[in-house]
Parts: C-alpha cells; structure tokens; sequence
C-alpha cells in the first residue's frame, strides 16, 4: 500500500496510529482549514484548532439521549433518526469506517461553521495552496473569523489572484476524532442529509495525501450514490428515491459541463497573452460557455439548482474549488455500473488507488479491465 494513502475499514485494517494525540491536533486543524505556518504545526494555530473543537466538544450530547428525549421537537427527532439509519447503512452496507462520528451532536449556536477560501492566480488555473501537517498541501484555507478571511482575500487580489469565499457546514477529521453530527448539517433536507453523512465517513475510510481533487470526488460519488441506494434498496422511499437520482445525475451533467470549461480555459491561459488580455477573452469564454450551459446542459437537467446555474459568475478560484468536488465524477459512475453495487465498487477503487501513485490512472485502469474483462 501507498505510504500516501489514509485507507481505514474492516476489511483494511490501518497501521498504528502512535502519537495519536498529536496527530488529532494536527489532523484537526488541517481538515479545519485553519491555516499553519509553512514549516510546522505551530503552536497557535494548535491552540486555535483545539479551542473550537473543545467548543464542539463541550456542547456534543450523545444523538441516542437526544433521541430519548420527549422534549425535542418531532423535525429534528426525524432527522436525527434518519442520521442513525445512514450511519448504520454507511458502516454495514458499505463498508465504510463509521468509527465514532455522528454518534453525537453540537449546536454550534451559529449558522454556519466556517469560511473557506480559495484563491488562484488570474492567468492560470492553479491553485494557491496551504500546507498542513498529515494531509499536505491543501488548495483552500478555513477560518472562523470572517474579518480574518476578508483580510487574507484582499491581500490575495492585491497580488492579481482571484478569490472565492464561501462558507461550510460540516468537516472530517479523517476518523482521528470524534466527529460530532453539527446543527449546520440538520438543516438540509433528507436527501442532502444522507449524502453529507456517508461523504463525511467516506473520509475516514480512504484519503490520499495529497490528492484533493480525487478525495472530494470520489466522496461526492460515494455520498451521492449511498444517497440512492439507502433511499431506493434500503428505505424504498419513491419519491426521495427518484430525488437522489435526479441529484446525482445533474452532478454528472455539471462535472462533464466544468471538465470541458476547464480545458477551455487552460488551452486559452496555454497562450501566454498579457493579463490583461487574459481577463478580457476569458470573460468572453465564460460568456459562450453560458450560452452553452442554458442550450445543452440546463434543458438535461432534473433538478432546479443545476438547471439555474449560471458560469458566468466563476473565476478561476471558483472554478477550481468547484471542481474539486466535480472532476470526473462520470469515471466513478462507469465504474460503478460495472461493480456489483456501491461496497463492491469502493473496495475496487480502494485496492486501485492504493497500489498506484496516480489515483486517476488508476481508475482509468480499473475500468479498462473491467470493460475487457470476459
């Protein structure tokens, strides 16, 4: 196996962790995005890590007490309850390595949980990076402070990068933690809710260092296609059933649409025009791209927020931190049709990526055999 490769489950049994303590800190802080000097986990930002998390921590009540509470409300009872159920069929459907995240829940008594910046330089689609102690170079930065991310993405366009700031609602900490289910995640719906648990437990089965883009792909495959599978085979709910497939069938839509945008846009950064320039005629691509988004994707599309997007608001930062999300999710899909069910297409995947240093040349290779298999 990849030294580079985080792969926990039942059936892959991790190597010892040592030291666990530190690197909980350290993995704590890197899925957090709280942003480390360049060198170390350094003290402060440790101490920032651990305050918020001691915050969660402090505030988690275990979801079976929540459960048997009468007081709580019946919304949240229900959500609560399909939590458990997703969690059950992540770790013995799936596979997954449930460990001990979502066993319990925070109120974080704040809408959102934090803010993610992305930032990239205008003339090219790359990344700028942070680097993070057990996961590596990482192409965005989480904060809690929205004066403190503000401040970052001025400095960042003072410099001709384009930035993206966005907010999130859950993370992982990759299994070395206890994650806790958060109040910023209970308000999705249904659907959404299934998707974001066995996406966020998918983390702590495999993570290769490194590897953001397929990391977050492949999540967003899993979550999506457990999503199916747990309303259709498991709960045999109809209509959330067809809402999920819908979801998913857009994703694929949407990775095809920004896969090809982002060939567009490097053949036209490949020319080495002035910045200037640049700026001009990719406002003109992302234009004719609009144009062919509302023409041959939106009219495919099942669900109203993909039907309704618009690619006329990306930059390259936007794109980029999109894409990590979207890159080739119909590779995943291909290979799926082709594996016997969701568990049997993760151990696939899972034994591909983790004998080769390419995660993507390993799916391309996986399928390959499978389409020549006899």
């Amino acid at each position: 196996m990849s030294a580079d490769v985080f792969l926990r489950s039942a059936r892959r049994p991790g190597s010892a962790r040592g030291s666990r303590a530190r690197r909980a800190v350290c993995a704590l802080v890197a899925t957090l995005m709280l942003g480390l000097s360049q060198l170390a986990c350094s003290p402060g930002y440790v101490l920032r890590a651990a305050w918020e998390e001691a915050r969660i921590l402090a505030r988690r009540r275990a979801i079976v007490d929540i459960l048997n509470d009468p007081q709580v409300d019946a919304a949240t009872r229900a959500k609560l309850e399909l939590v458990v159920e997703a969690r059950g069929f992540a770790a013995r459907q799936l596979d997954l390595n449930a460990g001990d995240s979502y066993t319990s829940y925070t109120d974080i008594g704040r809408d959102t949980l934090a803010l993610v910046l992305s930032a990239s330089p205008v003339d090219r689609l790359a990344a700028h990076t942070w680097w993070f102690p057990i996961v590596g170079r990482i192409p965005y930065k989480g904060f809690f402070s929205l004066d403190a991310a503000e401040k970052e993405a001025r400095s960042l366009r003072e410099r001709d990068y384009d930035t993206y700031l966005r907010t999130t609602s859950a993370f992982s900490t990759l299994g070395w933690l206890p994650d806790p289910l958060l109040s910023t995640v209970l308000r999705q719906d249904s659907v959404g809710l299934v998707e974001t648990v066995i996406h966020e437990v998918t983390h702590n089965t495999l993570f290769v260092t490194g590897q953001v883009k397929f990391n977050e792909s492949f999540a967003n495959f899993t979550g999506s296609v457990g999503a199916i599978e747990f309303f259709c085979q498991q709960r045999k709910n109809e209509e959330l059933c067809q809402l999920a497939s819908d979801r998913w069938h857009d994703r694929q839509r949407l990775s095809e649409f920004l896969d090809r945008l982002w060939t567009d846009l490097e053949d036209l950064y490949a020319q080495g025009l002035p910045v200037d320039s640049v700026k001009a005629r990719r406002a003109e691509l992302l234009a004719q791209s609009a144009e062919r988004y509302l023409r041959d994707f939106a009219p495919l599309m099942r669900t109203p927020g993909f039907a309704r997007y618009d690619p006329t608001r990306l930059n390259n930062a936007s794109l980029i931190a999109r894409h990590l999300y979207y890159h080739r999710l119909p590779l995943f899909h291909a290979i799926y049709e082709r594996g016997g069910g969701l568990s049997a297409t993760i151990e696939l995947i899972a034994t591909a990526v983790s004998d080769s240093s390419e995660p993507w040349a390993a799916l391309e290779s996986l399928l390959h055999a499978k389409e020549n298999a006899p």
